[in-house]
């Protein structure tokens, strides 16, 4: 059988059009993509920066390219590079305060200070602010939540979450039937410190964790002692 080899010409002709379309669909995409990402919101620039330094490292999620993109339209509020800086600076300017707190009191075995996903972590010990058993604050404890107060209230920006915990110790008083209830009213109490020096309540949540979650191994004194502690957790208000 004879074959016509203008039919193949004819259609090698015709059969690179179909790879062209894909090609200029693909390109017409990827232009759409960046024109809807040269405009970014700037609270979601705020928030994508915010997620950097968590890795960089501080629940924020990450921020991907495509939760970057405005949707097309024009932003609201421009972003400057004064914004961007500005949100480092007062996180810096907090953790230096309470450093020198710390520092200053002489109290490096008894708070910590880090950062973790975004987020400033105070934790303090147990037995700074609270006698075994007891939800009371103690004479010491009351000046230390009070300048801790002190310098939250320069910061209203910030939420506080203050979270409770103890060791492992079973706990069963009229007052408090488990360790949960224990160290629920003792973040409670600092809640209320905290209020009646001066920090607006609509910044305020506290949580108790009872021995859920530990830091160490409850298998000694000194390992329990660690566990038992109050935690500040300072987080900057969604833009």
């Amino acid at each position: 059988m004879k074959t016509d080899p203008d039919f193949f010409e004819e259609d090698d002709a015709v059969s690179w059009l179909a790879t062209f379309a894909d090609l200029m669909t693909l390109l017409l995409v990827f232009f759409v993509l960046l024109y809807s990402m040269s405009v970014v919101d700037a609270a979601r620039f705020k928030k994508a920066m915010a997620s950097i330094q968590i890795h960089l490292g501080e629940t924020n999620p990450a921020v991907s390219l495509l939760d970057l993109a405005g949707g097309g339209g024009l932003a609201e509020m421009p972003v400057s590079l004064a914004d961007i800086s500005g949100l480092q600076l007062r996180q810096t300017e907090m953790l230096q305060k309470i450093k020198d707190f710390i520092e200053e009191s002489r109290l490096q075995q008894d708070i910590d200070l880090s950062v973790f996903e975004g987020k400033i972590h105070v934790r303090v010990k147990g037995t700074m602010l609270f006698d075994s058993g007891s939800a009371d604050l103690t004479g010491p404890g009351k000046p230390v939540v009070s300048r801790i107060s002190a310098i939250l209230r320069g910061f209203p920006e910030y939420r506080i979450n203050i979270k409770g915990h103890t060791d492992n110790v079973p706990i069963a008083t009229e007052q408090f039937p488990s360790n949960w209830d224990l160290s629920a009213i003792r973040a409670t109490t600092v809640l209320r410190h905290l209020i009646d020096t001066g920090v607006d309540p609509e910044r305020l949540t506290a949580t108790g964790y009872g021995d859920l979650l530990p830091l160490v191994a409850n298998d000694s004194p000194a390992h329990r002692a660690i566990n038992r502690r109050v935690e500040f957790v300072l987080e900057k208000n969604a833009p």
